[in-house]
């Protein structure tokens, strides 16, 4: 069977800190669900591949059709980069509570690393193993509600001011640390300080800055969502060095359609929202706190970047009337944005594969060999690169996203 256009059936993953209300909605299901519902996966991620639907009703693993034909479904230069590999993975995030304080290694690190975890024996499956592949993994959230993170180590010297300002006796020197040398470098020895504090002294510490930033809210501080933040995660992971490390990083609220890029190494945590992520297909993922999972410090310390300062809100480029692109360097993924009022339409070219979602509305979507497929809300639809032109049209106001192949 060759496959072109077809729709997909993809995957849920019921993670704690998910909502039981955003994915079942977007897929027409009844809410609450009985479970928080976290990611709904699209793409062939090994541990949860999308099945296209076939014309009989039955569905085959994506998986399967990359390996059939990975010139045909991927394109010759993506085969010849990737293999049959689909490089990029796109996914519906609902996060009701907050997610790991967490950054992705480069592709050498990622190699490295995993290499040397071969050497020593660790199995793959290990609570332990922080390389999962061999790959990178950048990613990028665009908010589909609004959005709350921590991205970014902000400016040390904002920083500086907000650590000065908490009314913490015990807290006040780490906070001189970083006013007798607000750069990077300072950043660096102020985290490192703080994310390898013995558990004897984060019991001491942690409430004092807990009620600085208490006192800090009530009377109008001008770091009242930082510090709100803070109580919160706080209160959800009490005793955790990641709540202090959260001092440092950018705060940012996303409204609909704005995204953040987060390279290797950036330090970040997803608070609360919906959004469409896309990522590199990979499982790489070094954590700082804010989680019950093995944190390795050494080894986060190595992937981290420490360049400081506000975090790119991205809006997309108009590339056509109702097409938005998301344009960043990675080469593994590429996100736009379609939006179209009743009876609009735009043809999207590309030479590689994509996936499409439809997020609201209903658009029909038509090739340029005639097929014709209508993609309704929470609906999500394969297309290989054999078929490089669809025209999108809008059979109501209609929003999709796109993922593809990264451009470079």
């Amino acid at each position: 069977m060759s496959v072109r256009v077809e729709l997909l059936h993809n995957a849920v993953r019921p993670y704690a800190w998910g909502s039981r209300t955003a994915i079942a909605e977007l897929l027409g299901r009844p809410v609450p669900t009985p479970h928080p519902e976290a990611e709904l996966w699209m793409g062939a991620h090994p541990g949860d591949p999308s099945h296209v639907v076939c014309p009989d009703g039955g569905r085959r693993s994506l998986l399967d059709v990359l390996a059939g034909d990975p010139d045909g479904q991927l394109g010759a230069a993506c085969a010849q980069r990737w293999g049959s590999r689909l490089p990029f993975l796109l996914k519906i995030l609902a996060a009701e509570e907050a997610l790991s304080l967490q950054a992705h290694p480069s592709a050498e690190q990622a190699a490295s690393g995993f290499a040397a975890e071969d050497r020593a024996g660790v199995p793959i499956d290990s609570p332990i193993r922080n390389y999962k592949d061999p790959s990178a993994k950048p990613e990028l959230i665009c908010a589909l509600t609004e959005f709350h993170a921590l991205a970014g180590f902000r400016d040390p010297h904002r920083t500086a001011t907000l650590l000065t300002s908490l009314e913490a006796p015990d807290f006040a020197p780490y906070a001189r640390l970083l006013a007798a040398q607000p750069d990077a470098d300072g950043l660096r020895a102020l985290f490192t300080t703080l994310i390898t504090l013995p558990q004897t002294a984060l019991d001491v510490l942690l409430p004092q800055v807990l009620d600085a930033c208490v006192l800090h809210v009530k009377e109008h501080g001008e770091f009242d969502a930082e510090c709100r933040t803070v109580l919160e995660l706080g209160e959800a992971y009490p005793g955790d060095a990641g709540v202090l490390a959260a001092l440092l990083l950018n705060r940012l609220v996303l409204r609909p359609g704005e995204a953040i890029y987060l390279p290797a190494g950036n330090l970040h945590a997803y608070l609360h929202g919906t959004g469409v992520e896309i990522l590199a297909n990979s499982d790489n993922v070094l954590r700082c706190g804010l989680t019950p999972k093995h944190v390795d410090v050494p080894e986060l310390m190595r992937v981290l970047d420490f360049r400081c300062g506000d975090m790119e809100v991205l809006t997309g480029e108009e590339s056509a009337p109702g097409l938005w692109t998301y344009r960043t360097p990675c080469p593994e993924f590429e996100l736009s944005r379609v939006e179209l009022e009743s009876g609009l339409e735009v043809r999207v070219d590309h030479g590689g594969p994509q996936i499409m979602i439809c997020t609201e509305g209903r658009a029909t979507l038509t090739t340029v060999r005639g097929d014709r497929l209508v993609l309704g809300r929470g609906e999500s639809v394969w297309l290989a690169a054999h078929e490089p032109a669809v025209l999108v049209h809008a059979d109501e106001r209609t929003r999709l996203f796109r993922a593809t192949a990264g451009t470079d």
